[in-house]
C-alpha cells in the first residue's frame, strides 16, 4: 500500500514542481529581440547599445529556422535588408552625434586643452619616428634611438586615447562608443558572411522528408512556432517603419524651420553655422528616408516568408492526413481479415475447443501484424539497426527464457540419467507414467499415491523441460521399475497374535522371495560404481496398536507393473492364513469344552 502511494505522490510532486518552474520562467523567451512584447519608442533602445540593432538581431535568430530553399532565400534577403538598415542606423547615429555640439566648460574644457596638447605631442613623436627610420640606411643610427622613439610614440598615443575617452565622457560625445559598436558589428558580420548558406530543398521536397507521422506532427508544431516568430518580426518591422517615419517628419520640420531662419539671418558667421547644421539635418533626413523604405521592404520580405511557411504548413497537414488515412485503412483491413478468418474457420466444422484456439491464434496474429504496421507508419523503420537488434535479442531472451531452458533441458532428459517413455517418475510433486517427451514439453499420465491408490487419475499433466535444469525430478524406473508397496491388516488381540504375525511375515517372504532377490541384484549393480552400502529388499512387518486389536503393516518390494497382482496374491495368502488360524482356534476351544 505504501509503494502504491509513492507511485502516485512522487509523479504528482514532480508535476507540480515543473508547473511552478514553468510559471516562474514564463518570460525567458522575451529575451529574444523579436519576441519583445512592447514596441520601443522612437529614440529608445532595447538594450544599452547606442544604435538600435534589433532588425539584425531578429533575422540573426530567425535565419537558422529556415528549412526549405525558398525560406532560406527569403531569410537571406531579410538579412541583406536588416544589414543595410543597421548600417544606416550607425551612419545616422554618427551624423547625429556630430550635430550635437556642446559648449565646453569646467573639466571638459581642461580635458579639451589636454587632448589638443597631446595631439601635438603625438604628431611630433610621429615625425621623430619617421626621421629615424629614413636615416637608417645612409647613416646607421643606434638602434636605441629608433626603439626609444617608438616607445615614446606608443606612450603618448595611449595617453591621448585615455584623454579622448575622458573628454567624450565629460562632454557627452558618443561618437567613440558608436565607433566601437560599429567595429564589433563589422567583425561579427565578417564571420557571419563566411558561414552563410542558402542551399536547400524546395518546399515540397522539404516537407516530404518527414516520412513518418511522428515527424510530420513534429514539423507541424515547428511550423506553428516559426510562423508566430515571423509574424512578430513582421510586426516589429512595420512598427519600426512607423517610428522612423515619425522621426523623418520631425527632421523635415527642423529643416524647414532652419531654412526659414537662414533666409531671415543676415549675419555671415551665423549663416555658415546654420548651413552646416542644415547639411547635417539633410543627411539625417536622407538616411531616415532610406531606413523607412528598408523597414517596409523588410516587412514585405517577412510577409513573403510567412506565406511560404504557411504553404509548407498546408503540405504537412496534407501529409498528416495521408498518414492517418493509411492507419485507418490498415485498421479496416485488419478488421475485414479477422472477420474473414472467423467465417472461414466456422465453415471448417472444427471441434469447439480447436475452433476457439484457432480463432485466438488468428486474431492475435492479425492484431500483432497490424500494430507493427501502424508503428512503422507512426515512427518509421529503426535507423540504429545494430542497437535495435541487440535490444530485441535481449528482450526475446528474457521473454522466451522458459523455452530456451526447456530446449536445453530436453538434451539432459535424453542423456544417460534422463527419463524415457513408460518410466514412472515424479516431477514437481506430481507422479505418473511418462507418455511423451517433446523438445520443449514432457507429458505424464498422472497416478495417485504409490501405495494407497496407484491407479491413473485420467489427467494428462504437461511440464516444460526446464525442470531438468532449474528443478528436480525422481525416476522410479531406473533399476527395473522396482518400488516398495505395502498392505495393512487388522487382527484381534489374543494369545495367537505373535504367531499370526510371524506366519504373515513368512507368507509375504515366500510370495516375494524371487522379486526381492532380483531387486537386490539390480540395486547392487546400479550402486556398485558409487560405493554405496548394501540395500536389502526383505519384506518387513510393523505392528501398531488399535482400538479393535492390532494393525499390521507389511512392506515389500515388487515391480511397478506387477504391483496389483502381487498385492492380490499377498492378500489371498493372508486371508487363507487368517482362515486357518480361526479354524485352529475354534478346534482348540472345542477340545477344551469337551
Amino acid at each position: 500500500m505504501e509503494f502504491r502511494r509513492l507511485t502516485i505522490v512522487v509523479p504528482a510532486a514532480v508535476l507540480v514542481a515543473c508547473l511552478v518552474g514553468l510559471f516562474l520562467t514564463r518570460g525567458v523567451m522575451a529575451n529574444l529581440p523579436f519576441l519583445k512584447s512592447q514596441t520601443p519608442k522612437p529614440g529608445s533602445r532595447a538594450n544599452n547599445d547606442l544604435v538600435d540593432q534589433r532588425p539584425w538581431q531578429t533575422i540573426e535568430a530567425l535565419a537558422p529556422l529556415a528549412v526549405s530553399g525558398e525560406e532560406k532565400r527569403h531569410a537571406r534577403e531579410a538579412q541583406r535588408l536588416a544589414d543595410h538598415e543597421v548600417d544606416q542606423a550607425f551612419a545616422q547615429a554618427l551624423r547625429q552625434a556630430s550635430l550635437d555640439t556642446r559648449t565646453l566648460t569646467g573639466e571638459a574644457l581642461v580635458l579639451q586643452q589636454k587632448v589638443t596638447a597631446l595631439q601635438a605631442v603625438v604628431k611630433e613623436d610621429q615625425t621623430k619616428v619617421a626621421l629615424s627610420a629614413a636615416s637608417k640606411g645612409a647613416n646607421p643610427p643606434r638602434t636605441d634611438d629608433l626603439d626609444t622613439a617608438k616607445a615614446q610614440l606608443q606612450l603618448d598615443t595611449d595617453q591621448l586615447n585615455e584623454a579622448t575617452e575622458d573628454l567624450a565622457t565629460a562632454s557627452g560625445d558618443k561618437r567613440a562608443q558608436i565607433q566601437q559598436e560599429l567595429a564589433a558589428r563589422e567583425a561579427a558580420m565578417k564571420k557571419f558572411d563566411q558561414q552563410a548558406d542558402i542551399t536547400g530543398l524546395s518546399s515540397t521536397q522539404s516537407a516530404k522528408r518527414y516520412a513518418t507521422l511522428a515527424g510530420r506532427i513534429s514539423a507541424w508544431f515547428d511550423q506553428r512556432t516559426r510562423m508566430d516568430m515571423i509574424e512578430q518580426a513582421q510586426a516589429q518591422a512595420s512598427s519600426d517603419a512607423a517610428n522612423l517615419d515619425a522621426q523623418h517628419d520631425e527632421i523635415e520640420k527642423k529643416l524647414n524651420a532652419a531654412n526659414t531662419a537662414n533666409t531671415q539671418d543676415t549675419e555671415a558667421r551665423s549663416r555658415v553655422a546654420r548651413l552646416s547644421q542644415m547639411h547635417g539635418l539633410a543627411q539625417i533626413h536622407s538616411l531616415l528616408d532610406d531606413r523607412v523604405q528598408t523597414q517596409r521592404q523588410l516587412a514585405i520580405v517577412y510577409g513573403r516568408w510567412l506565406n511560404q511557411v504557411k504553404l509548407q504548413h498546408q503540405i504537412v497537414v496534407h501529409l498528416i492526413l495521408q498518414s492517418i488515412a493509411f492507419i485507418a485503412f490498415l485498421l479496416l483491413c485488419a478488421a475485414l481479415i479477422a472477420a474473414g478468418i472467423r467465417k472461414l474457420l466456422d465453415r471448417l466444422h472444427l471441434d469447439r475447443r480447436n475452433l476457439i484456439t484457432m480463432r485466438t491464434i488468428a486474431s492475435l496474429a492479425v492484431q500483432i501484424i497490424t500494430i507493427l504496421l501502424v508503428l512503422l507508419v507512426i515512427f518509421g523503420a529503426p535507423s540504429q539497426l545494430p542497437t535495435i537488434l541487440g535490444l530485441a535479442t535481449a528482450g526475446l531472451t528474457v521473454v522466451f527464457q522458459g523455452f530456451i531452458l526447456a530446449f536445453f533441458g530436453w538434451f539432459i532428459l535424453m542423456g544417460k540419467n534422463g527419463i524415457r517413455v513408460g518410466d514412472w517418475v515424479e516431477i514437481n510433486g506430481v507422479g505418473g507414467e511418462v507418455v511423451e517427451i517433446g523438445v520443449f514439453r514432457t507429458s505424464l499420465l498422472e497416478t495417485g499415491n504409490w501405495t494407497d491408490k496407484g491407479h491413473p487419475t485420467g489427467r494428462r499433466v504437461t511440464f516444460m523441460n526446464s525442470f531438468a535444469i532449474s528443478g528436480q525430478y525422481f525416476n522410479f524406473s531406473t533399476s527395473g521399475q522396482w518400488l516398495w508397496d505395502e498392505i495393512s491388516v487388522n487382527i484381534p488381540a489374543g494369545p495367537q497374535t505373535y504367531k499370526v504375525i510371524e506366519a504373515i511375515h513368512a507368507a509375504v517372504q515366500q510370495e516375494t522371495a524371487n522379486e526381492a532377490k532380483l531387486a537386490e541384484a539390480e540395486w547392487q549393480r546400479a550402486t556398485r560404481q558409487y560405493g554405496l552400502s548394501h540395500f536389502s529388499a526383505e519384506p518387513s512387518v510393523d505392528m501398531r496398536p488399535a482400538s479393535s486389536g492390532v494393525d499390521i503393516l507389511v512392506r515389500y518390494v515388487t515391480r511397478a507393473a506387477d504391483r496389483f497382482n502381487t498385492r492380490n496374491r499377498i492378500y489371498q495368502a493372508v486371508i487363507d492364513l487368517m482362515h486357518k488360524t480361526d479354524e485352529s482356534v475354534t478346534l482348540q476351544a472345542g477340545e477344551r469344552h469337551n
